[in-house]
């Protein structure tokens, strides 16, 4: 056998160092790896930052230099945004260089490994289970079962003979094969996909594979969120700008100066100019830090979207057990135990080594054998069993069902016992006929020659992990391809809910998924497109679905999920095709990628309410603005102090908190109905002012004045309505900014644009306060409200009753936000 694979000699390294010259490197299309230049461009170069320099040149051009006060906030975004950014590229940087893939090579004629980007032309690759092809190539020796189903969605084993070609992104489920790499880097087949359809991300250069490609579902919907928001004020802000501006030069008849400065006030009012940047740092933060606790992610929205996640699947291997596996014993049925163990030596001594059972199973049975294998027929994740020819009949050694079949019933009974005790049990018969591949179907008896009984220690960190996903309302479903009752004992041994709730997935018709993943918690016998067919119907029901996985058999289901996550002591297959990769493969380190998604979004959230109720109170203002021909009432210099110490300043601290409270909810629904009541008070209050300013003829710059003081009375109570229930951080968060604006009214009130105000105006700001505080309230409560409908309606979806709703208006109306986890 032996002399039908040999070894060729591959490139020399004058070859190697030529090509590297040539460009002819495997260094693909790279579409999210940013350059440090290109996260400086991203940050200053945008449409908003546009805006605000067309709006300083007209400040400029008209003399009104005192309300460029907005320009120091947005440069200070702007840098912070560049710092932290690349303070994360860094972080991230050193770690994907850890964590680069390789690949075997034959150059010189020596074996070696080197990490994939590292590959030139003409390279000759040694491809075993588990690996996914680096480059497109052609087999020149060997043979492979190959999946495309990452690229073509064809999930069918595709046998590889020499002289076949080999499709860069697909991954090998089995075999062993020499290749010739004969298009590498941009030329590749995954590559030229990423420049015809931006989805695509090739692993080639790190980030870049079609495996990891989020689909719509897949993205973050807090940024799509926040995308759609920024859209449409970018939609509407110019057309707005332009209509102000002409009412005020037209129609009011007021100066050039004062016409510009009108405008701009409301169109700055408008842009949720930190609302965009608060997010980007928050993901880079979170990715940063988990990057420190060995987690890496190829998606930094991933974090969110593991936060939402209510069911979590799992496999048993490598997830709720080390990833390592030791045979615990053998059970001799038709022979002797000395027989059982010669022909199992001999099985084991002929069978790569390419996955974690038959490596168990070698480092058992190591006796030397002189007995010749004709033929290897290898493992396949549909037929469940591998084999070695031998004279004129097969040793097979895997999944009882699949190895004995209509002999089943006859050793059933015995199986259990071992399975129930939470052993793994492999059948290791001798086959009547000499199998020509793994194509051929068994179909004669086989004598079974005994057990093989294998154990995976539980991991030490399981049954905390899970008692936390329980309490977290989670529901585990675990998915796995060995005997139902062994998963099962596993899993209760890894204190995982409703373990007793099994099936065996060779019983589920096709029609039957999306009621038995309501009704089990376990799954055995489970094939790799069944574990995708449980994937898609938990989401049919309405979950948002993460799969854990470390193997070949997982890919296609990790690849469905919303969130897929991979050990990476696993094959790099799976570590490709996920989207959160544990490092050093502890189960434990989950728990802490959730509270970092929650962080972020809770604090999103938070920040992005102070955001809308100005950009809600602009945009409203302005259309009352235009509905009565009236000039816009405020200055820019006074809507900066109100961002600067109502939303920007608390909006960064509170960012700050660790925030770990349950996502509960849609991300637009509970903003806005955290910003609307501010909004409309603000709106109603300023509007009444105006009105009354018509009677008693204020003066413009005293409404100006007092409109602002209004506006900041109701930012501090949209501040401290959104804080509760309030702790000592929140409180300082709250007294600190109040402080500040104090601090800036009394010493910089020339520079924001305020004036002294008379008696009569502060009669009015007193009245219209306190009528504030009786709107806000009002409007508040009635928002929580809705917002409780609007998160049990998420929850229940069509089965929600008059009564759910009735209970649900109630309950949001007295709630407090629960208290924060630490």
């Amino acid at each position: 056998m032996k002399d039908n694979f040999k070894q060729p000699i591959g490139l020399t390294s004058a070859e190697v160092d030529q090509r590297t010259k040539e460009g002819k490197v495997n260094r693909a299309v790279n579409d999210q790896a940013k350059t440090a230049w290109q996260i400086i461009k991203e940050n200053t170069f945008t449409y908003f930052n546009l805006i605000f320099l067309v709006l300083s040149i007209l400040l400029v051009i008209v003399g009104e230099y005192k309300d460029l006060t907005f320009l120091p906030v947005i440069i200070a975004n702007m840098i912070i945004g560049i710092v932290q950014e690349l303070r994360a590229k860094r972080v991230l940087d050193k770690l994907n260089v850890m964590n680069t893939t390789k690949i075997a090579v034959i150059r010189d004629g020596k074996e070696e490994v080197i990490p994939i980007e590292h590959l030139v032309l003409g390279d000759v690759i040694v491809l075993q289970t588990g690996d996914q092809i680096p480059a497109d190539g052609q087999v020149i020796s060997g043979t492979l079962r190959v999946n495309e189903a990452l690229l073509t969605g064809e999930a069918d084993e595709i046998e590889k003979d020499v002289g076949t070609e080999l499709m860069s992104g697909s991954f090998v489920v089995s075999g062993k094969a020499y290749a010739r790499l004969e298009k590498v880097g941009k030329n590749s087949y995954v590559s030229k996909l990423t420049l015809e359809a931006k989805a695509m991300n090739s692993y080639v250069s790190k980030l870049t594979l079609e495996a990891k490609a989020m689909n719509s579902k897949e993205g973050s919907e807090m940024v799509r969120s926040i995308n759609k928001l920024i859209k449409w004020v970018g939609i509407i802000i110019i057309p707005c700008g332009i209509a102000l501006f002409i009412v005020a030069r037209y129609v009011n008849h007021l100066n050039l100066a004062d016409s510009v400065v009108s405008m701009e006030a409301a169109v700055i009012g408008m842009i949720p100019e930190g609302l965009y940047l608060l997010t980007t740092i928050a993901l880079a933060l979170a990715a940063m830090r988990l990057a420190r606790s060995q987690v890496m992610l190829h998606d930094m929205k991933s974090v969110e979207t593991l936060a939402r996640v209510n069911v979590l699947c799992v496999d048993k291997t490598g997830t709720i057990t080390e990833p390592k596996m030791e045979v615990e014993k053998i059970i001799p049925v038709n022979t002797n135990k000395d027989d059982l163990a010669k022909n199992i030596s001999v099985f084991a001594q002929n069978m790569p080594h390419d996955n974690a059972t038959i490596k168990a199973v070698a480092n058992a049975f190591n006796q030397k054998v002189n007995i010749q294998v004709k033929k290897i027929i290898p493992f396949t994740s549909v037929n469940k069993y591998s084999g070695a020819v031998v004279g004129e009949s097969t040793l097979l050694m895997g999944a009882p069902e699949f190895v004995l079949r209509g002999q089943f019933k006859d050793y059933e009974k015995e199986i259990n016992k071992y399975t129930s005790q939470g052993y793994r049990v492999l059948a290791f018969a001798k086959y009547p006929e000499a199998l020509e591949d793994e194509k051929q179907k068994l179909s004669k008896e086989v004598d079974l020659l005994g057990y093989i009984l294998i154990s995976n220690p539980i991991r030490k960190e399981a049954r905390n992990t899970f008692k936390y996903f329980e309490r977290q309302g989670v529901n585990v479903k675990v998915i796995s391809g060995d005997n139902p009752l062994t998963v099962a004992r596993v899993a209760k041994q890894a204190g995982i809910k409703d373990a007793d709730k099994l099936i065996d997935a060779t019983e589920i018709g096709e029609g039957d998924y999306e009621e038995v993943v309501r009704k089990y918690n376990v799954f055995g016998r489970v094939k790799p497109d069944q574990k995708k067919k449980l994937i898609k119907a938990l989401q049919k029901n309405g979950n948002t679905v993460a799969m854990t996985g470390d193997g070949v058999n997982d890919i296609l289901a990790m690849k469905s999920a919303d969130c897929s996550i991979a050990m990476a002591s696993g094959n790099s297959a799976a570590v490709q095709a996920s989207q959160v990769v544990l490092l050093d493969s502890d189960f434990a380190r989950m728990p802490k990628v959730v509270d970092e998604g929650r962080k972020v979004v809770n604090n999103i959230e938070r920040s992005a309410s102070l955001f809308l109720v100005k950009n809600i109170f602009s945009f409203l203002m302005a259309i009352f603005s235009l509905v009565f021909a009236m000039s816009y009432p405020l200055r820019p210099a006074q809507i900066a102090l109100i961002s600067a110490f109502t939303i920007g300043l608390p909006s960064f601290l509170l960012a700050l908190e660790n925030n770990y409270s349950r996502i509960r909810g849609k991300f637009i629904p509970n903003v806005l109905s955290r910003a609307i009541p501010g909004g409309i008070t603000d709106m109603l209050a300023v509007s009444i002012l105006v009105v009354a300013d018509m009677v008693l003829a204020l003066g413009r710059q005293e409404v100006a004045t007092t409109a602002t003081m209004l506006l900041v009375a109701v930012g501090m109570m949209v501040l401290y309505h959104i804080s509760r229930p309030l702790n000592k951080f929140r409180w300082t968060v709250l007294g600190g900014s109040f402080l500040a604006l104090v601090l800036a009214v009394i010493f910089f009130h020339n520079l924001f644009a305020l004036s002294r105000i008379s008696a009569t105006a502060v009669f009015l700001l007193l009245v219209l306060f306190f009528a504030e505080i009786t709107i806000f309230r009002f409007l508040s409560k009635f928002a929580d409200g809705v917002r409780e409908v609007l998160v049990v309606y998420d929850q229940k979806g069509k089965d929600l009753t008059l009564n759910d709703i009735k209970q649900a208006y109630r309950k949001g109306r007295n709630l407090v936000n629960m208290p924060i986890r630490k």
